[in-house]
């Protein structure tokens, strides 16, 4: 069983010392464990010190292309490298090395596809109380999206098994963490969360630069996901409220219509229901049509998780 520990990097010169030195060199149930470390368009010497520090793997990204093309590149490398589970983490050393353990056990013992670690972020100490509730939030909100128990939807610190990252097809250059949960979910794919401990902050989130940009780019993929992977019950849901509020308005209007013998003063309720309810029945078959496109994403999907797998096949024939 051979483990990949993947390090997206971005000037983490400063810490990617501390970051290495707390990895664990041997895991239970682990035969051999390699770490990569995926330097994003660095300008402090990232990947070389890397390369002194004994890191075997580097991968070079000419320019910085963001955390999510860099985790989504250390899936692929790790994946060359024949890895059976990948473990990211971040070069910040902000998670214990230590509990790298904890991630695996379960992936190990055939409980789970994915492994995400639960921070605690309602207690962390280093986060503001606004933070804190926002964090609290969006993990519920991603939670409803994703049909999964969600504690800490933020977490970089997760271990995957071979076939989830092949599977992992992310969209959004934001960040991967919310719409892989919600991917994963709408996949079926077996989710755990177990809790990790964190070293004290080194230094601000480079994701979260203001707190109305965050909430907006949150909110994006979120929306954006979820229409993707649930868009019957977007859609379907929407225009039934319309076509609700259509009927009842409706109602008034043939209400006022019997008791006051005419419609001398409504006609604007009737107005109004009428495009309430066209409207709705539309964005009702906007949902049908949003849904069969799903299907044909599954199917891409699927076709997309084959061939990924035969060409790694391929190369491992090929290096024989």
């Amino acid at each position: 069983m051979k483990l990949v520990i993947q390090i997206p990097c971005f000037n983490e010169a400063e810490t990617l010392p501390r970051t290495l030195e707390a990895l664990p060199r041997t895991v239970p149930g682990i035969d051999q464990i390699k770490v990569l470390v995926i330097d994003d368009g660095s300008t402090d010497g990232t990947a070389e010190l890397a390369e002194s520090l004994g890191v075997e793997h580097v991968v070079r990204l000419h320019r910085n292309h963001g955390l999510t093309k860099a985790f989504l590149t250390g899936l692929e490398a790790a994946l060359r490298l024949d890895a059976d589970i990948i473990v990211n983490t971040d070069g910040d050393n902000q998670y214990r090395g230590e509990d790298v353990e904890c991630l695996v056990a379960p992936i190990l013992a055939g409980q789970a596809d994915i492994v995400v670690g639960d921070r605690g972020v309602a207690s962390l100490a280093h986060f503001s109380p606004l933070k804190r509730a926002l964090q609290r939030f969006g993990s519920w909100v991603v939670q409803q999206a994703a049909g999964i128990q969600v504690p800490d939807a933020t977490s970089g610190f997760r271990a995957l098994t071979r076939d989830a990252a092949l599977r992992t097809l992310i969209l959004s250059k934001y960040s991967y963490t919310l719409e892989s949960l919600i991917q994963a979910g709408a996949s079926q794919m077996a989710i755990t969360y177990v809790p990790v401990r964190t070293n004290p902050q080194t230094r601000p989130s480079r994701l979260m630069r203001s707190l109305p940009e965050y909430l907006t780019q949150s909110s994006i993929i979120i929306l954006r996901t979820y229409g993707l992977y649930r868009p019957l019950r977007i859609f379907m849901s929407l225009g039934i409220v319309m076509i609700t509020a259509g009927v009842l308005i409706g109602l008034r209007f043939l209400y006022f219509f019997i008791t006051r013998a005419g419609a001398a003063g409504n006609l604007q309720s009737l107005i109004l229901a009428a495009i309430l309810s066209i409207v709705g029945f539309q964005v009702c078959l906007i949902g049908l049509v949003a849904d069969l496109i799903r299907f044909n994403r599954k199917i891409m999907e699927e076709t997309l998780y084959r061939i990924r797998s035969l060409e790694l096949e391929w190369e491992q024939e090929k290096r024989k």
